[in-house]
């Protein structure tokens, strides 16, 4: 077959070079310009060229800014995020913006000012202009404004209050957001300004906006300043909060717990304490179980966040105890364990008289310790000199043996009178089940920045960890009678029994029970016996199809199920999810959304001003990137914005949910996924779309399910069977439902 070649004068279509952009600009009073803009090129030489197309002169004035809701503006840093078809505006510089709306927030007349007010709470999200806006010494001017400039308004205030709420929201809004980009220290405030934030509280109660912004600045000015924190713990107090909680916004009620976490967190370890005391004194427990846990409305995942933090702040408290090993030689300490024998044994106490020699006593002391399971019988103080668990293993018998009276002799009695050697030793169980409860609730750890997992059982008491360790007690004594363990080798029954005790707890905590009682009562149904029907249901389903023909049958159809499973992926990415934008300074509902197009060739995603009920349209998301364009997936500690200097104070939690795109030369898509479902989904159907395998822990697992069900169904007996080419139709509703009743 010959081989025709083109001749040099026609024309082959070739495909743009990567460094060509066609966008198109905006100016106002002109029609919007299509133009070629070459990114090897300085960006000065681009303005200049789209001034010169306007006559415009003096370009060196003028800057390209995305036409979207963003308005932010386009630097030599952040050029490389514009896209084949993106819409650009001329305008003013930053600097000279800033410049003019710095002038026009002094303005004498009030309607304009509030106008430039509400340009700047706009404006302030872009960096490029704060950074200028902050050079002129932008935010002291606002700072001074909420010092003293609002004062002269304030005669003003009844006639025309909506203008004065108005503006004192916007310049709120414009300082929150000028803040946020962590340009200026917050060591910077004045006490004035504080107290002025602090009075914001109450004075405007009724007023959303301004009470959000205030609660906003409060909780970062704690967060970020030792100083600030002491200052801002000297204006507002816990009573001042309270009330915010028993209101019906849930916004409101957020940022104020949110506030009180910060106080909690920054305190110093001697006045954590004393800050306890209050919460419970103005019962702040029972008001957050009333008016957030138990409204009538969801929890959203800022909400759930915070509850958690504050689980999280309130367990710590137990920190010190758990850390603080017995002196033997404390009298106070020693009490404490004669107050346990003293109500094990009562009724076999002789009478406190001159009678019984010194050595009979301790005889009889020995004896009881032993009854009471301590490892040391002569001194039982040496038990509690390990850490974790310290005196809080002591601590916690104490409780039950005061508040839990009947429970706690029956225990004791009833294994202290055992001769078949399988008594269960109380004290020795307590300090390891105190040691396992620890390690469950992570008492001592600081709170993950992105962990929603609150309990709300946990809100029900004000002893709710003693109370814990009660029900827990109980079933360990309970379970090891089921296992029929022995005291003789202790360590080796222990390491049994605590592990059955564990996943007892675990699945019983993961159906969040709404309360101790819901606990307990889901803690029965998970018997031993229960236990180990779970384990073989999961052992067969696991170990059932090892023979060989059912391996080669399970590795012919595995390719059928992985390419289910891709397209379940990418049937999710096509949906799209939306992600929280965190940042180190503050935490609040910053989102954007991606998705992949329906033909799988470019991901669409894009700012949000609040999380989305349902699917985000991709003609409403502003940025493209085109799948070919991706050259590797990444996550964890090799994500860029993991490396960054102080990024999100990293931690295990937020580093297993980070994952980004890399693309171009050194263009990046940074995310951090709400939880470990969606990062599964996302790395999935991600490697999916690059050629390359998926290794998640959800696609093994889904695998694992699949081929189970699949390969069960392929061995059932059809022998005679038709089997119909449609299903069957749905049968009509019943009369009535009298027959339906709640299994739980």
């Amino acid at each position: 077959c010959p081989v025709v070649l083109a001749p040099n004068n026609s024309s082959v279509a070739m495909p743009p070079p990567a460094d060509i952009v066609k966008v198109a600009i905006e100016w106002p009073g002109a029609f919007p310009k299509l133009m070629e803009i070459d990114q090897k090129k300085p960006l000065s030489s681009i303005i200049k060229e789209v001034c010169d197309g306007w006559s415009l002169a003096n370009h060196d004035q003028f800057a390209l800014q995305h036409a979207d809701s963003s308005n932010f503006y386009i630097t030599e840093k952040n050029r490389n995020e514009i896209k084949n078809g993106a819409i650009l505006r001329l305008t003013t510089s930053p600097a000279q913006n800033a410049q003019q709306l710095h002038e026009r927030i002094q303005s004498s007349s009030m309607d304009a000012k509030l106008e430039a007010l509400k340009d700047l709470a706009n404006y302030s999200r872009d960096v490029t202009f704060a950074q200028e806006f902050i050079n002129l010494d932008g935010i002291s001017l606002l700072t001074q404004m909420v010092e003293s400039g609002t004062e002269r308004y304030q005669k003003l205030q009844k006639i025309m209050k909506p203008c004065f709420g108005d503006m004192l929201s916007f310049t709120l809004t414009a300082f929150v957001e000028l803040m946020d980009h962590g340009i200026v220290s917050w060591d910077t405030f004045s006490v004035a300004f504080i107290k002025k934030i602090a009075s914001y509280v109450n004075k405007f109660a009724s007023d959303i906006s301004i009470l959000q912004r205030s609660l906003a600045i409060l909780e970062s000015m704690v967060l970020n300043s030792h100083d600030l924190y002491q200052k801002v713990a000297q204006e507002i107090t816990i009573g001042q909060l309270i009330p915010h909680l028993q209101g019906t916004d849930q916004e409101i009620q957020t940022y104020t717990i949110a506030v009180i976490n910060a106080l909690f967190l920054k305190a110093p370890d001697d006045k954590r304490q004393e800050m306890a005391n209050i919460l419970a004194q103005k019962q702040l427990r029972s008001i957050i179980l009333t008016h957030v846990i138990r409204a009538q409305r969801a929890i959203n995942n800022e909400m759930a966040h915070q509850l958690y933090v504050l689980q999280v702040l309130t367990f710590n408290l137990l920190e010190d105890r758990m850390m603080t090993k017995m002196d033997p030689q404390d009298q106070a300490q020693r009490d404490i364990i004669f107050e346990l024998r003293r109500i094990a044994f009562d009724a076999e106490l002789e009478p406190n008289n001159s009678s019984g020699s010194i050595e009979k006593r301790k005889s009889m002391y020995t004896r009881d310790y032993k009854k009471l399971g301590f490892i040391n019988h002569v001194n039982p103080a040496m038990d509690f000199t390990q850490t974790p668990p310290g005196m809080l293993a002591l601590d916690n018998m104490l409780y039950f043996a005061k508040h839990h009276q009947d429970a706690y002799i029956r225990i004791v009695l009833e294994n202290s009178s055992r001769e078949d050697k399988h008594e269960c030793p109380f004290g020795r169980s307590s300090i390891e089940l105190t040691k396992m409860l620890c390690e469950i609730l992570k008492v001592g750890e600081l709170p993950s920045e992105t962990c929603n997992d609150f309990h709300p059982m946990f809100f029900t008491h004000d002893r709710s960890f003693e109370e814990f360790f009660c029900i827990c007690i109980q079933l360990l004594n309970k379970t090891w009678k089921e296992m029929r363990a022995t005291s003789e080798d202790f360590n080796k029954a222990r390491n049994r029994v605590m592990q059955v005790v564990k996943e007892q707890i675990m699945r019983a905590l993961t159906t969040k029970p709404s309360s101790l009682d819901q606990f307990k009562s889901k803690l029965q149904n998970l018997s031993y016996t229960e236990i180990l029907k779970i384990r073989q249901s999961e052992r067969m389903n696991q170990e059932d199809f090892q023979s060989r023909p059912i391996l080669e049958l399970k590795e012919k159809i595995q390719p059928e199920i992985l390419e289910l499973i891709k397209q379940q992926r990418l049937n999710r990415l096509v949906e799209g999810t939306c992600f929280r934008k965190l940042n180190s300074r503050r935490r609040q509902d910053k989102f954007w959304y991606c998705r992949l197009s329906p033909n799988h060739k470019v991901l669409h995603y894009g700012d949000l001003e609040e999380s989305p009920q349902g699917e985000v349209p991709h003609d409403s998301l502003q940025d493209k990137l085109p799948v070919a364009d991706i050259k590797a997936v990444v996550t964890g500690k090799d994500c860029p914005h993991m490396k960054e200097k102080g990024a999100l104070k990293q931690n295990k939690e937020v580093l297993e949910l980070a994952f980004s795109i890399l693309y171009d030369s050194s263009g990046q898509l940074n995310f951090i996924a709400p939880d470990k479902h969606e990062y599964c989904v996302w790395t999935d159907g991600l490697n999916a779309l690059l050629g390359k395998d998926m290794l998640s822990d959800l696609t093994r697992n889904d695998l694992d399910t699949l081929l189970s069900m699949e390969i069960k169904l392929r061995l059932l007996d059809l022998e005679n069977i038709q089997i119909p080419d449609a299903p069957p139709p749905i049968p009509k509703e019943p009369s009535n439902y009298d027959f339906v009743y709640d299994c739980n």
